[in-house]
């Protein structure tokens, strides 16, 4: 029985790990904004395309860095353009502008490619099977959650220990005083889409090495599915968020492992609507505190 579902758990550990780390984009950005970034999938799908081009005429010793680099650049021209003029408007105006940003990141990766899906690159090592037990398996299924810790536990030091991080807490807990008490909060919001941008581009090069097609679209619903995670463990928590996305990853997998293949992706949904309904601010997420 075991030998059937480890191979199952295994796919559900590095999916889940590819979840925390688009789920570690949200969170942050909500923490500091109180917004949806919704074009974070469409980043995330930026970057598997930048993979693809680059890799066409460069080396991937270049090319790899050179994704991360663009990934950033993306997120933060983003930022710029869609929301830093809309720093003092109704927070439904910044929303309507996060989406719109999705679409008009949609379309373009739609215009650029024709349309067409385009095989991503085979990156050495990670592409490579292993066996473990029973399951035989891909290097990348080992690496993710291991990486993924590693990142998680590399940007709480930062938060924790910097000035930048303290910077952020500061404004996630009180914009208005961190602006009167001399902090840029200009430059805080671009270091969260920075950071969260190159978070996507690991998380997009381990995600397309499992699965290996890149259209303008797939990054909708592991975009989704990394919101459902930062809201289920509590969003604006960013330990909440990736114990919410391995639950996801894991809990989809064994349903996959159980026959009801057809149903793995509504469970996150469900789970969703139950996590809502029962615990509205998530896991590890605090109750606001209104002011009167």
């Amino acid at each position: 029985m075991f030998d059937k579902i480890l191979p199952y758990l295994l796919a559900g550990i590095s999916v889940g790990g590819q979840y925390a780390l688009i789920a570690v984009g949200y969170t942050m950005v909500y923490g500091i904004l109180r917004l949806i970034n919704f074009a974070h999938g469409d980043i995330f799908t930026a970057a598997g395309f930048f993979m693809v081009y680059l890799t066409a005429s460069l080396p991937m010793s270049v090319s790899i860095p050179l994704v991360v680099a663009l990934t950033v650049a993306l997120g933060f021209v983003l930022e710029r353009v869609a929301y830093k003029p809309l720093r003092t408007a109704p927070r439904m105006s910044v929303m309507i502008s996060a989406i719109g940003a999705s679409y008009l990141m949609q379309n373009l990766m739609w215009y650029v490619t024709g349309g067409l899906a385009k095989q991503y690159p085979v990156l050495p090592w990670l592409s490579d099977s292993v066996q473990i037990g029973s399951a035989s398996t891909k290097v990348v299924s080992i690496v993710t959650p291991i990486l993924t810790l590693i990142l998680v536990i590399a940007l709480v030091m930062l938060i924790r220990h910097t000035k930048i991080g303290m910077a952020m807490r500061a404004v996630s807990v009180d914009f208005e005083t961190s602006q009167l008490m001399g902090i840029r909060i200009n430059s805080v919001i671009s270091m969260t889409f920075v950071i969260g941008s190159a978070l996507a581009a690991v998380g997009s090069m381990l995600f397309f090495t499992s699965y290996s097609t890149v259209t303008p679209t797939v990054g909708a619903m592991p975009g989704l599915k990394a919101f459902v995670a930062a809201v289920f463990g509590g969003i604006g928590s960013i330990p909440g968020a990736v114990i919410g996305a391995f639950i996801i990853g894991i809990a989809e997998n064994l349903i996959k492992a159980a026959g009801y293949t057809a149903f793995s992706d509504a469970f996150t949904f469900v789970l969703l609507i139950v996590v809502l309904l029962f615990k509205p601010t998530g896991l590890f997420g605090e109750a606001a505190a209104e002011k009167v």
